[in-house]
Formats: C-alpha cells, sequence, structure tokens
C-alpha cells in the first residue's frame, strides 16, 4: 500500500528532522552569518522535504524531477555543512550527527 500522504513517506520524515537539527545548529551562528552561511543553510535543507512535498502531487516526469531537486539539495547542504565544520561554526560532533 502507497503512502497517502507525504507525510507517510520516511524519506520526507527523515528530511523533516534534518532541517529541525539544521534550525538548531544555525542559532549559534555568528551575527554576521545571518545572510550568509546561517540563510544558505536554511534555506537549502528547507528545499528537501519541500521538494519531496511537491513531487508526492505531481504525475510521470516531474514527480522524479522534484526528488531529483530534493537530492541536489541534499549533497548542496553536505557541503555547506562542511564549510560550517571548517569555518567552526558548527563542532565535529554536530557534522557527524547531521552528515
Amino acid at each position: 500500500m502507497g503512502a497517502k500522504t507525504f507525510k507517510d513517506i520516511i524519506v520526507w520524515q527523515k528530511s523533516h528532522l534534518l532541517v529541525l537539527k539544521v534550525y538548531k545548529i544555525t542559532i549559534e551562528f555568528p551575527d554576521y552569518e545571518k545572510y550568509g552561511l546561517f540563510s544558505q543553510l536554511r534555506r537549502c535543507a528547507v528545499s528537501i522535504p519541500s521538494n519531496i512535498v511537491e513531487g508526492f502531487k505531481r504525475r510521470g516526469k516531474d514527480k522524479f524531477n522534484f526528488y531529483y531537486y530534493a537530492e541536489a539539495s541534499l549533497e548542496e547542504l553536505k557541503y555547506q555543512l562542511l564549510l560550517s565544520r571548517d569555518l567552526k561554526y558548527i563542532c565535529q560532533e554536530d557534522y557527524s550527527a547531521l552528515n
């Protein structure tokens, strides 16, 4: 039996939790990153479950395009987390937990 709503999709559930974690760790970022990496991380993280939700209601090729967008956003987020770790905005433990 298939998912009835996007909330039934396990990858959406995991990506939603990832967004919550990203929001939590970015609170500790320096103020001067508010419109830089801070904002970029949050937008990128939110893009992952958002594209899954949009893809859920699409049909055919469009459906998979949105899933590919979500995957691409995840890869982008991985780099941003790496950069955040290297800039010492997040600790190794948080980086490992999110990666």
